[in-house]
């Protein structure tokens, strides 16, 4: 699954970049949201792999910490994607006509920057209280599936719900794919 999150999300990214038809204000948050979904998911998930291959569930509290800290800024990261993304949809639908004037390069840019500095000030303090609370507070097994789900789940279905269900993406994915089949085959006569 961890895999599959990866390429997912590394085939949209590669996607929007390689297509000048894609430079459009939802392509660019789509970009961020996977390049996003990338880093999420690499904060926990080769720790996890790693305690699985060697059945140890030790983590030294710095390791935590520092786990803890990226994986707080990039959830929150995340949510603020997802809220700029459905605000671009939002004037993209009811204001059609000024959509490119609305949305210009410019506050795309600014829209992601205000969504990287919003995680410091409204996540860190309430996620810091729900994980440094009390241990006995907690069931493990139902942590532990919620935990996969939101770390390995969503991110790995994020490029199929947002990005592979459009037909621009599929488009400059076959034509992408196209080419590189294309390529071998002239590589190898």
């Amino acid at each position: 699954m961890y895999l599959v999150t990866l390429f997912g999300n590394l085939l949209i990214i590669l996607a929007i970049i390689s297509d000048p038809h894609l430079h459009m204000p939802m392509y660019f948050f789509l970009s961020n949201l996977s390049f996003v979904d990338i880093c999420f998911t690499s904060t926990t998930i080769p720790k996890m792999l790693v305690n699985i291959q060697t059945q140890s569930k030790v983590i030294t509290y710095t390791g935590c910490i520092t786990q803890m800290y990226f994986f707080i800024h990039f959830v929150g990261l995340d949510n603020f994607l997802l809220t700029v993304m459905a605000y671009d949809r939002f004037v993209a639908i009811c204001q059609p006509l000024h959509y490119m004037v609305i949305m210009n390069p410019r506050l795309c840019v600014l829209l992601v920057l205000v969504s990287w500095i919003m995680i410091v000030s409204l996540f860190y303090g309430t996620s810091l209280g729900v994980y440094l609370g009390s241990a006995t507070t907690h069931n493990s097994h139902s942590s532990a599936t919620a935990s996969v789900m939101y770390t390995v789940v969503t991110p790995m279905l994020n490029p199929f719900i947002y990005s592979l269900r459009n037909k621009d993406i599929k488009s400059t994915l076959k034509e992408f794919w196209g080419q590189k089949l294309e390529r071998s085959q002239l590589s190898c006569c």
